[in-house]
């Protein structure tokens, strides 16, 4: 059952999230039903990042920490609060009431103090048309990049494969030590190495054979006085697509170095590999783009296989496989670089190139949209309160 917490909240529709999961028991426990969740709930995070708001679009089971607030609408439609606390006349009245000193908090009892604006049945109901189209696109948006997985993986022939189950795997010292440097058990487990068989049974190539590992770095204390950049957690690749709908940074709010990012370039968090924080960057002319060290970013060296394949390859069940095995450390365990720039990209995958770029740009594209749709629903919302809502329909027509 998804357990939601603060950090999940990186997506307008919780669903989104890659969350936590509890058992069934655990679920039902009485201390917990307090927070099981229902279609049309919103939630706001009230500690740490505060502010930052998820709509929960299905009647599936699910719950969250205590660090969510839950609002369950009675009078409005939970699409058009979740709207307005996510405008600036919602978020300033959040940030204006949020608490603490070492770490900032919304209280539950000054929820009262937000004030929430009533607007006629007819326009709530167009803001709820957009948001519901907003959340189809992003439906459709996995979708299509769920078809360009499933082509990779058809290519590979991966039906055919299946992990060894042995938990023991006997080496002599020259063949680990001496050839890989390693003698702890996990990085030769047997489930690694008839993934690693079965890649070297195809022709191939290696990932550092094609893209290059970039390292150019950003540092703030170097940055001009008023740049602002878009910069990129690692939990942001939980999304396949890096592009601007991230929100600009002062460098007073960044207080570590970062790796530069372009148009075109794929990161791959070293941390965590089964999480698959893995993405794309997309356009960001509009900024400087920036991302955490812990992410490896890879620039093609030549226009023979697209970082769009290579998004969906590394995410796919082969390469997670390797680079679980490969991690070293407890508690924060990471992959070394040379383990990715190693692992071997097979020929077949070159045979729906073309294809398999296609399904991603259009997940993109559809992700995209979603992204414009609740944004005209923000702005709609501002120009109802500044104006009427007469204009917030007229700009509505004209932009959705």
């Amino acid at each position: 059952i998804p357990y939601y917490r603060g950090q999940d909240i990186h997506s307008f529709f919780i669903e989104g999230a890659n969350p936590n999961c509890i058992d069934i028991d655990t679920f039902n426990l009485p201390v917990m039903k307090r927070s099981h969740l229902k279609k049309g709930d919103v939630l706001l995070s009230i500690v740490g990042t505060i502010g930052k708001l998820g709509l929960v679009t299905t009647d599936n089971k699910a719950t969250c920490s205590c660090k969510l607030a839950i609002l369950r609408p009675s009078k409005i439609i939970a699409e058009f609060l979740s709207v307005f606390l996510a405008s600036k006349y919602g978020q300033n009245q959040i940030q204006k009431f949020k608490r603490g000193a070492l770490q900032m908090g919304l209280i539950l009892e000054d929820f009262d103090q937000l004030l929430v604006p009533f607007f006629n049945d007819t326009f709530q109901a167009q803001i709820e048309t957009l948001i519901k189209n907003a959340h189809s696109k992003l439906e459709q948006s996995k979708s299509t990049y769920t078809q360009a997985e499933t082509l990779l993986l058809d290519t590979l022939g991966l039906a055919d494969f299946s992990p060894s189950t042995e938990k023991v795997n006997i080496k002599s010292f020259k063949d680990s030590f001496v050839a890989k440097g390693r003698l702890d058990a996990e990085y030769f487990y047997p489930a690694k190495e008839s993934a690693l068989d079965f890649l070297e049974a195809m022709p191939g190539q290696a990932v550092g054979d094609l893209f290059f590992s970039v390292r150019n770095l950003w540092q703030p204390e170097k940055a001009v006085a008023d740049e602002k950049v878009r910069n990129y957690d690692l939990t942001d690749a939980l999304s396949p697509f890096l592009d601007n709908t991230k929100e600009l940074a002062t460098k007073e709010t960044i207080s570590s170095t970062k790796k530069r990012l372009q148009t075109g370039d794929l990161v791959v968090s070293r941390l965590r590999s089964y999480l698959k924080e893995i993405a794309v960057v997309m356009e960001g002319n509009d900024a400087p783009m920036v991302g955490s060290t812990e992410f490896i970013v890879l620039r093609p060296k030549q226009k023979i296989l697209s970082v769009e394949s290579l998004l969906v390859y590394l995410r796919s069940t082969l390469p997670q496989l390797i680079l679980k095995w490969s991690q070293d450390g407890s508690n924060h365990p990471r992959f070394d670089e040379k383990e990715l720039l190693n692992l071997r990209i097979p020929d077949a995958i070159l045979a729906h190139e073309k294809e398999v770029k296609g399904l991603v740009e259009r997940a993109t594209a559809a992700r995209r949209q979603s992204h414009s749709l609740l944004e005209v629903a923000k702005r709609a919302v501002e120009i109802a309160i500044e104006t009427n809502e007469q204009s917030a329909t007229v700009y509505i027509k004209e932009n959705s």
